[in-house]
């Protein structure tokens, strides 16, 4: 990467189980909340941005382009430009990569750049034969012929089809996002101990960051009306969770012989995330002290049956286009789709042979990662993972804690449901 672009700023909603507080609360208005904040926070004129961009994945239909929804809806003025992109669960890190771009290739000096989803709100469908009788029966002119349609009528019409459970179903391997994990589980013998364990220090690292105060620098509040309720921190994280009711949990996604559970994968989730991305020049301009700087970033594709190894392909690439290895991280976010996914990724990174053995380009630029510096504060098996929102939480996460603890190198990293990884590299300087 030539120049490197700066994270001025950013913030997050809260992170809520779907099926709860935010479940009459739409996607865009968290975008927006997030949107809005950032930029009372920063104190940049609105009218100085060039830009904003939204990933997201199961786009609304009362807010097509829903990143230009929440601009508008966030206060931004009419006469900026605003898109919304997505790569499923990276689609919020596309959106920091697609402004990078941007900002790289002269036609922006400032974007905002963020994800939102609300996975509470994806809709139950009808099946084609509910909406062919209806048309049919809108079609009816007289009484005999409405009578003849209505005659036709089957209540297997009226089963929905779950379309959160069609989305988290690959269409090209047909397998769902938990058996693609199960896989790795299998493939690269990750005991279920080993992934109780994992997920309790993801929710124990994320109480205690909820506890410390930690997560109040990138957490704004979100304001309920239905409920008439402010919701300030994450709900997901259980201080109370022991391993011996993780360990009480049946395997789901193969019950027989499976190790990959519930409590051991993340929770489907509701929550927005934005940086404030800017140039060089104008961090210069304002006199600012960014969060950190972003190096690099890559993307990489890989079977979709073991999609969970995706930023294990990214990671390398993105590293390589800096002349960097991953012994010179200090700081590490890998995306905790579930926890034999992340742990197959560091069984990958420890050992080059076999990163060279699944197919992996740059394998020697990798190595083995003291996990003390991998997700910090837990991650997405304890607060959630909102599939448009993640890839950046974590890119913020990353910079407030290189900012914080005084790091220089940082990485974050994601799978990517369909066969993919995305992985992006921060210096603090």
């Amino acid at each position: 990467m030539s120049t490197p672009v700066a994270i001025v700023d950013g913030l997050r909603t809260p992170f809520v189980k779907a099926g709860g507080e935010f479940s009459f609360v739409s996607a865009q208005e968290l975008g927006r909340v997030a949107t809005a904040e950032l930029l009372a926070q920063s104190q940049i004129d609105p009218n100085h941005v060039d830009e904003v961009i939204f990933g997201n994945v199961a786009q609304p239909m009362d807010a097509t382009n829903i990143g230009r929804v929440v601009a508008l809806q966030a206060g931004l003025p009419m006469n900026i430009s605003a898109h919304t992109v997505s790569r499923n669960c990276a689609s919020g890190m596309q959106s920091i990569a697609t402004g990078v771009d941007l900002i790289q290739n002269g036609r922006s000096h400032i974007v905002i750049a963020g994800g939102t989803e609300s996975m509470s709100n994806i809709p139950l469908i009808f099946p084609k034969e509910m909406s062919l009788f209806l048309e049919q029966l809108a079609k009816s002119k007289t009484f005999f012929q409405k009578l003849k349609t209505v005659s036709g009528f089957h209540f297997s019409y009226l089963k929905p089809i779950i379309a959160l459970v069609q989305g988290l179903k690959d269409p090209f391997c047909g397998l769902s996002m938990g058996q693609t994990a199960q896989i790795l589980a299998n493939e690269f013998s990750i005991s279920r101990d080993e992934q109780d364990l994992f997920a309790l220090h993801s929710h124990q690292k994320a109480t205690h960051a909820m506890e410390s105060g930690r997560f109040d620098q990138e957490v704004t509040p979100v304001f309920v009306s239905k409920l008439k309720k402010i919701i300030q921190r994450d709900i997901g994280p259980r201080a109370n969770q022991t391993l011996q009711a993780l360990e009480k949990l049946k395997p789901f996604f193969d019950r027989k012989h499976g190790s990959v559970t519930v409590g051991n994968a993340c929770p489907i989730t509701d929550g927005a995330s934005a940086l404030l991305l800017m140039s060089e020049e104008k961090v210069k301009e304002y006199n600012l002290q960014p969060l950190a700087w972003i190096r690099s970033y890559a993307f990489g594709g890989l079977d979709p049956k073991r999609m969970g190894l995706g930023p294990a392909v990214a990671t390398p690439l993105a590293l390589k286009s800096i002349s960097k290895s991953l012994s010179s991280m200090e700081l590490i976010e890998i995306n905790e789709a579930f926890a034999a996914q992340v742990l197959s990724v560091l069984k990958v990174f420890k050992e080059p042979s076999l990163a060279k053995h699944v197919g992996i380009p740059h394998a020697e630029l990798l190595s083995e990662v003291d996990p003390s510096i991998v997700n910090v504060h837990g991650g997405a098996i304890a607060l959630g993972h909102p599939v448009g929102t993640s890839g950046n939480r974590i890119v913020l996460t990353l910079a407030k804690e290189l900012q914080l603890r005084n790091k220089k190198w940082g990485l974050a990293s994601i799978c990517i449901g369909g066969g993919q990884g995305g992985a992006m590299i921060l210096e603090k300087n």
